[in-house]
Formats: structure tokens, sequence, C-alpha cells
């Protein structure tokens, strides 16, 4: 297991600990939490606990929208023939779902998503091939699109018009489409920048109906969408995204869609929903679809009105996920062999790993897998039409985008962001990229950032872990980046009980017990800990970080630990 960092937040300033205490009425550690959220108020405190519709903003703020929302007008006053063209993961699928599905009932629609592996990401020329065959004279494309240059001057030499709703960062030329709308275009003036591609879809929708009087009702009744897609694109639940994320899992929870109802009946999902369980249930479901077969068929779930038929689509899709996991598993196994047996990789900065035999649905989710054990920016390739093709992730605060930038001369296509990318490059570059993105990694990355880092909230005693202090953390939800569920320290504990769980005893489950506080003990469990076992068993006294969760086990709920980190001392 890696050695993991400790990272405290600091201590607020105890006048204003104490002015938000008084204020609100909660205790220290609370109003802690609370300010290192950036809440220092009361009004402050009321937006983050009881977000409000009305605290959206204007979306005409956003560069281009009244062109995006006249062209849609002209469209549906026309009656002409629209596509609504979205990428094949779960951002771009529930972003076509959702467009479709509203757009659908005022004009003639028609959705495309590209096939993964003949088209790949983003726009093709296929996907404008199919529009001009099909008379369509508007694509609106979703969650890509902005470095699109050569699709769009094709689709314009076709008489085609695009409005683009992207969320990733543009490059230094924009494609001449009809409007862009993307908050991150640099004279963009939209106050916040961090929506998805859904959220950007939202955004078009909630200015159409601003304009036209439309209903506002039966747009957020769509939200459960907007949250999976929130959830499973992990951008920051902050500001507009924290308020389409509440009202979204709110619909989960009390009205989902058919589609969202079927993927909760096929895994038995029978308690309230978080963002943590979108992540790990529904958006891998709705990815397989695309990394193993199509994305359409996620689409075509999404927005079907029929329970029986959304069933048999969810139950299809559950076994991509069963492929996709094995895939996952053997495809990550031989990456490891990869690193364990090239001694390059012993030294480097960076990992870049190459196999034209490995599954290109998976190369992603491989690359996470492999910081896991080793903790530096990550590309994993494989071979896909001819080219070599796969995805970066990063570690802490390393911009793995920029430094593909800066290995642009390689690569025939990227794009993504800080922390996430994709790439194509011809299979005789491969070499020489892996040389230059080590060699640019190197220079740029400091040595703290190739250390994991654990983001602590506070250093607690269990005994102020009770049933009325897990209420007041649950008001804190939705978790996610920006807003990571607290973690918390306790010191100077013992574990009894100790026990492995899983098949191959790879888990832990536990009660600690802090030496000289009086305290009831609560169950911890410790995933993917199963090494330390022995120590723990021994009596070894150690320091552990953590999170509170509610575990429910036939019809009760009880308080739970789940374990982020132990330190033996």
């Amino acid at each position: 297991m890696l050695e993991t960092e400790w990272k405290y937040a600091d201590l607020p300033d105890p006048a204003q600990v104490g002015s938000l205490c008084e204020q609100l009425g909660v205790k220290e550690d609370v109003a802690q939490l609370l300010i290192n959220r950036g809440i220092t108020d009361f009004d402050e405190a009321k937006s983050f606990f009881r977000p409000s519709f009305n605290d959206l903003h204007d979306p005409f703020l956003m560069k281009d929208m009244d062109k995006a929302v006249s062209r849609l007008e002209e469209a549906l006053g026309n009656g002409e023939k629209m596509l609504i063209y979205g990428d094949y993961d779960v951002d771009g699928t529930t972003s076509v779902a959702l467009v479709y599905s509203f757009l659908n009932d005022l004009g003639q629609t028609d959705f495309y998503i590209p096939d993964r592996y003949k088209e790949g990401y983003g726009l093709s020329f296929a996907g404008i091939d199919y529009a001009n065959e099909n008379g369509i004279s508007l694509i609106i494309a979703l969650d890509c699109g902005i470095r699109a240059i050569d699709k769009v001057a094709y689709a314009n030499e076709l008489g085609i018009d695009i409005i683009i709703c992207d969320h990733h960062l543009p490059g230094s030329e924009l494609p001449a489409a009809h409007a862009i709308l993307d908050p991150k275009q640099a004279d963009c003036s939209y106050p916040y920048k961090e929506l998805c591609g859904c959220g950007v879809g939202f955004k078009l929708l909630q200015a159409y109906c601003e304009k036209n009087d439309a209903d506002f009702d039966r747009l957020t009744a769509k939200l459960d969408l907007v949250a999976v897609a929130i959830a499973a694109d992990i951008v920051p639940i902050t500001g507009e995204n924290r308020i389409l994320a509440t009202y979204g899992i709110k619909q989960i929870n009390l009205s989902p869609s058919t589609g969202i109802r079927a993927l909760l009946e096929y895994t038995k999902m029978n308690r309230e929903m978080t963002i943590s369980d979108v992540v790990f249930t529904i958006a891998p479901r709705i990815n397989a679809a695309g990394r193993i077969a199509s994305g359409k068929r996620a689409v075509e779930l999404l927005i079907s009105d029929d329970l029986n038929e959304a069933l048999d689509f969810s139950a299809e899709i559950s076994k991509y996920n069963t492929e996709r996991r094995d895939l996952d598993k053997s495809v990550t196994e031989s990456a490891l062999e990869i690193l364990e047996s090239d001694a390059f990789y012993k030294e480097s900065r960076s990992t870049v790993v190459f196999n034209p035999d490995w599954h290109k649905g998976v190369v992603g989710i491989v690359a996470s897998r492999l910081i896991e054990q080793h903790y530096k920016p990550t590309i994993v390739l494989t071979e896909s039409e001819g080219k070599a093709t796969g995805s970066a992730r990063s570690v802490h605060d390393f911009d793995v985008h920029s430094a593909l930038l800066a290995c642009e001369d390689l690569l025939e296509q990227f794009g993504g962001h800080k922390y996430a990318a994709g790439m194509s490059l011809s299979l005789e570059n491969v070499s020489a990229f892996r040389e230059k993105f080590e060699e640019v990694v190197a220079a740029r990355i400091e040595e703290h950032q190739l250390t994991p880092k654990l983001n602590i909230d506070l250093e607690i005693d269990l005994d102020r872990i009770t049933p009325k202090f897990m209420s007041l953390l649950k008001q804190f939800s939705p978790f996610g980046p920006g807003n990571m569920n607290p973690v918390f320290v306790s010191r100077n504990l013992i574990a009894e009980d100790a026990r492995t769980m899983g098949a191959d005893d790879s888990h832990l489950r536990f009660k600690p017990k802090q030496r000289d506080i009086p305290h009831t003990m609560l169950q911890a469990v410790a995933f993917k800990m199963g090494k330390m076992y022995s120590e723990l068993a021994s009596g070894k006294t150690f320091d552990m970080a953590y999170t509170i969760e509610e575990n429910h086990w036939k019809d009760k709920v009880y308080l739970q630990l789940n374990v982020k980190d132990i330190k033996f001392t």
C-alpha cells in the first residue's frame, strides 16, 4: 500500500468560528467544517444548506446563448429536423437524453452517439454524414465539439448548422459553429465555469424556457439525468452544480425517470441514493454500454417511458457492466506486469503503457487503477482503427491536459481537462510520445505531487460521533469535489473484534476503541486494507482517518466508519 500524506485543513480564525457558532447555533467543529468550505455567515450557510433554483445564474450570461436560442426557435418554428449529438460516456449520453426528451415533444428530433471504436470521441464525419443523409439542418452537439474545427467546417459545407454545448477546455482556435456554449471560453463572462456537458445542455433549455415562457417544471423533472452526469464526470459540486445535484438526487429518490428507475430496480437499490451511490452503481452501467457495445443503448434506456422495456435495457446494460469489470481486471493485471518488469518505470515520473490487444473501452479505468499502486500521471494506450488511442489520468494538482499540449506535435487528437484526457496518435509515434511525455512531466511535477494526499477536515474523539452529529453532516451533502464528505481523524485507538472480509480477505471489519475515553464502540470497515489485519489484531495502537456513514441492514440504520487510512503509532 502506498504511504499517504495526511493534509490537515487550516485552522480558521477563532473569532470567525465563534461568530458562526452564535449565528447558526452549532458547535465549533461544525462551524470549522463550514468555514473550510468558504461559508462564513448566516446568508452563505442558508444558500449552502438550502439550495434554490432562484440562485441559478441567468443563462443568457453565457456567451452565444442568445444566438443558440434564436437558432433553436427558428428550427422549431420552421419544422426543421434536428440531431441531438453526444459522446458515448455518461455525461454525453445523459446530455442527449435530457435535450432529446425535452425537444422531442416540440419538434422533429433524432439522436446520434458515435461508435467508440469506429468514430472515436467527439463530433465525427460519419455523424455529420448521417445528418446530411437524413435531411437534418441543425446539430446540437453535447459534451463535445469545442476542438472539432474540421468537422464543423465540413458540416458548414453541407449547409448544416451546429450549436456546440461543451465544457472542455478550448484550443487556441475555435470551430466556426453557429453558436458555442462553453463557459471555459476565455471571453465568456458566465459566472460559473464548472458545469458538466449535461449542465450546459440544461442551461440551453433553461434559456429556451425563459424566453418562450415554457414550463420550467417539465425541465426540472429531468434533473435526475443532470445529477447522474455531475456525479459521473466528477465536476466540483459547488455553485450551480450543487443546486442541480441537490434537486437531481431528490428526483432520483422521489420520482426518477423510467430509465433511472429501471436501473435502481435492477440493482436492488432500496435505500436513499447519494452521489456516491450514483458513481458506483448507476454511472458504471450507463458507461458500460458505450465501452462494450454502443452508447446508443444507454440513451434508449434513459429516454424510455415503458418500464418493462427499460428493465430489458437495464438487464442488457448490466451484462455489459459485468463484462467491463472482467476486462478491467485482466487489462489492469497485464499493465501492472509491464510496470513491474520494465526498469524504466522504477525511476520515471510518469506512466505510459501500450498494448495493441487491450480493450479500448476500459483504458481510462485501468489508468486510474494503475495510479492507485503507482502514483504518477498515467496514460494507457491501445490500438483502434490503425491508431494508438487511450486515456490519461493525473495525480494531485498536476495538469495532465497542459502536459499533453506540450506533446501536441506527436498527437493527432486530444482533449479533456486537468485530471483526465483522451488522445490518439500514430502507432509509430508511441515510443517517442512516451519519452516526450516523461520529459515534460519530469520537468514540471514536484516531488510532493508524487505522494498520495488525504485531506483531513478535523481531529475529533470517537464520542463526538452520535446520531445528532450525523444528521448535521448529512445536511452538508451532496458530496463530491469541492465539497467532499468530511474526513476525520481520531488518535490513540486499538481495534477489537478485527476480522477480514471478502473472498480474498482483502477487506477489514473491526471496532475501534479510543483509550481512556468511554464510548460505545462503533463498527469500522476498511476496504483493501486486509494486509493490516495482523497488526490490528495484535492490539497495536493506531491513528485512523475516516468518514462517517449510515449502514442500512435489515431495515435498521447503524452509524459506521469508512476507514480511509491507518497509521500505526
